[in-house]
């Protein structure tokens, strides 16, 4: 299947400001490319791009005082297939772990493995079968545990915030995840990009970028989502890293308002390949 994926994101700025982006389909996925992506910035300025510590792909700008837009397209293969599940996959003793995915176990800006919470943890998990039942089972607690509400987002709330406070956004519901796994000594990572409505009914929601996390289990690293909590199609990444902290899509050196925001995920047809600017839309 093919998915035309993208955003227009517009900010003003008082004064000239440095800015980093990671609003680039990550690396991995650049064999699956159909279209090939091109951010655009509005007005135009030179951006330059590198690979940050977690492996993503990153943007660096300088953009003048006043209004700045940018703005990326492309079109992705996907397979079709939801999530995979390997409910065998086992959880591995921490002194066995490779080294790189150590920090993965460690509190971080949005985690506070270091709090009460793994207390808390062990008192919820400790009984659940060991490997994917048990990310599962977290899965679902805090699913439950947890109440969708746009108008709760706040951009400083932590996993120790969510479970007491118990309303929330997508990257909420990861952050706690995230953090009960590691208190389970599991390593779980945080994963941004797009998902879309495939699949599944519309929801009455704007589109927006989604959160979900990855944790590791026999030997790699599987997808799992606290919010949706079921095999989803046509997840595409952008970014990974520890938290949501790490994959900001734009970390701004100094002050900026946002002025609109639009993101779209739809499936389409394979005569959207020929003529870019014009598609057809099979999902809504």
């Amino acid at each position: 299947m093919l998915i035309r994926v993208g955003f227009e994101v517009a900010f003003n700025s008082p004064e000239p400001t440095a800015m980093l982006l990671t609003l680039y389909l990550h690396p991995s996925r650049a064999p699956t490319v159909r279209k090939s992506e091109c951010l655009k910035v509005e007005p135009q300025v030179g951006a330059s791009a590198y690979i940050d510590s977690f492996g993503n792909r990153c943007g660096r700008v300088f953009v003048p005082a006043g209004r700045v837009v940018f703005s990326n397209d492309a079109i992705v293969e996907d397979s079709g297939l939801p999530d995979l599940q390997v409910w065998n996959a086992p959880q591995h003793n921490v002194q066995d772990l490779p080294s790189e995915v150590l920090m993965f176990l460690l509190a971080s800006r949005y985690c506070e493995v270091d709090s009460e919470l793994k207390e808390i943890a062990w008192r919820l998990f400790s009984c659940t079968p060991f490997g994917w039942p048990r990310v599962q089972a977290i899965c679902s607690f805090v699913q439950q545990h947890i109440r969708f509400d746009y108008q709760q987002a706040r951009a400083n709330r932590t996993a120790r915030d969510i479970y007491y406070e118990r309303a929330g956004v997508c990257r909420d519901y990861m952050h706690l995840a995230i953090t009960f796994c590691r208190c389970m000594n599991i390593p779980a990572r945080y994963c941004t990009g797009y998902l879309g409505d495939i699949g599944v009914p519309l929801q009455p929601y704007p589109m927006d970028f989604s959160a979900w996390f990855e944790a590791y289990l026999g030997g790699q690293w599987y997808t799992f989502d606290a919010r949706n909590n079921t095999p989803r199609i046509g997840r595409v990444l952008m970014a990974r890293g520890r938290d949501a902290a790490d994959v900001a899509l734009t970390t701004s050196f100094g002050i900026n308002t946002l002025q609109s925001f639009k993101v779209w995920t739809d499936e389409v047809t394979a005569d959207a390949l020929p003529s870019f600017g014009q598609y057809v839309s099979v999902s809504n």
